[in-house]
């Protein structure tokens, strides 16, 4: 039986507590559905916000099962929710996206086979599970090993250039399950992002052109100044075709780099808004967190339309201490609320802390030369590095 279309008035639930799923939330609020998250931390952004709170663990039964009892639907606001988890939720009501779809995305090297079957492009890897799997790897150094689960922001990447490294690398990483990647000259990095409803359509946001700094996304910008429209174009293809060979419900966001070479390949997959998303807020008619109610509620879908030329910057923790500072302090909204076209997102976190993302900030303009120039008087005002 398929599921049923909810009109605004039902529950929609959201494992995980982070601020995409605060913004989940108010998208959904905003159309006038109830909201319930479950999430362990009491002080959790998405869980101050929304209507009900299940303060339980992701594995918990019985606040598994009271989040079903109480919601018409459920999604995920991170990738690390236990696949199980939403099996069993799935059991009792509509899970967008599947379990099935979020385990390839927990698995480096579940994703990067999933990449190959799809026939979308990735950096030539190994995977590394045994000692003994280090010397038929070594053919791909320099490379960077990456752990195969729970990596996001840089964190579990150790670059590697020789045998001797590799093995190193593979004790620091406590020698856990990893994937080895070749090193690629890259010129530069870019994500897509989709929708795909139960009917098998596809939607995308305008793509975007992002900017890392210490593995943790810096800025996105909106038109993506230097790609081409073909080069544009196959990556969108590419996104939807992954979307699609999951039998996909939700948001999914792919993220591709581009070769010195003008080549493509795919990086990794999100099943899930994603912060290069976050500018759809402010420059676009519908936003990702829509789309993803969207998808989750069986609502039509609509192409989202950039209506305004954009930057978003990520806020880090780091912002609050300034220099040497070891006492937080505010950093000058004001200065900034001054200027055209900012709006600021916080995420309601309790504490400060460097390499915490805080929140956001979009700059718009009529035009992306007028939105970089804002960008930049914003970059100074905060100590921000330019780009």
């Amino acid at each position: 039986m398929s599921a049923p279309v909810l009109l605004p008035g039902a529950t929609l639930g959201v494992m995980g507590g982070g601020q995409l799923g605060r913004m989940f939330v108010h998208a959904a609020q905003v159309l006038g559905y109830r909201t319930v998250v479950l999430e362990p931390d009491a002080t959790s952004p998405a869980g101050l916000v929304a209507h009900q709170h299940v303060a339980t663990g992701y594995t918990d039964a019985a606040g598994l099962a009271e989040l079903a009892s109480v919601c018409d639907a459920v999604t995920t606001e991170f990738e690390n929710v236990p696949a199980d988890s939403l099996r069993t939720l799935a059991e009792r009501l509509p899970v967008a996206p599947a379990a099935a779809a979020v385990e390839i995305c927990q698995d480096r090297a579940a994703e990067k086979r999933h990449f190959q079957r799809a026939g979308v492009p990735c950096a030539p890897f190994a995977t590394i599970e045994a000692e003994a799997d280090l010397a038929g790897a070594a053919g791909l150094l320099p490379g960077i090993l990456k752990t195969a689960r729970l990596g996001y922001d840089g964190k579990g990447q150790v670059s590697v250039s020789t045998p001797a490294e590799l093995a190193a690398a593979w004790q620091r990483l406590g020698r856990a399950a990893c994937v080895l990647e070749k090193r690629l000259p890259l010129a530069l990095e870019l994500s897509v992002i989709v929708a795909r409803g139960r009917d098998g359509t596809i939607v995308s946001l305008p793509l975007q052109q992002n900017l890392h700094r210490d593995g943790i996304l810096a800025v996105t910008q909106v038109p993506a100044p230097e790609v081409r429209p073909a080069l544009a174009a196959e990556a969108v293809g590419c996104a939807g075709r992954l979307a699609a060979s999951m039998d996909y419900v939700g948001v999914l966001c792919v993220e591709f780099f581009v070769l010195a070479d003008g080549s493509l390949v795919a990086n990794e997959m999100a099943p899930r808004p994603h912060n290069s998303g976050h500018y759809s807020l402010d420059a676009c008619d519908v936003s990702q967190f829509e789309l993803q109610l969207r998808t989750l509620a069986g609502l039509p879908l609509v192409a989202p339309r950039l209506h305004s030329a954009a930057v978003m910057m990520n806020l880090l923790g780091d912002l609050w201490f300034p220099g040497d500072a070891t006492e937080p302090r505010t950093p000058d909204w004001g200065g900034v609320l001054a200027l055209p076209g900012v709006a600021l997102h916080l995420y309601g976190k309790t504490e400060a802390r460097r390499g915490r993302k805080m929140g956001h900030l979009t700059v718009t303009a009529a035009d992306a030369s007028s939105a970089r120039t804002t960008a930049l008087e914003v970059c100074r005002l905060l100590g921000l590095a330019a780009y």
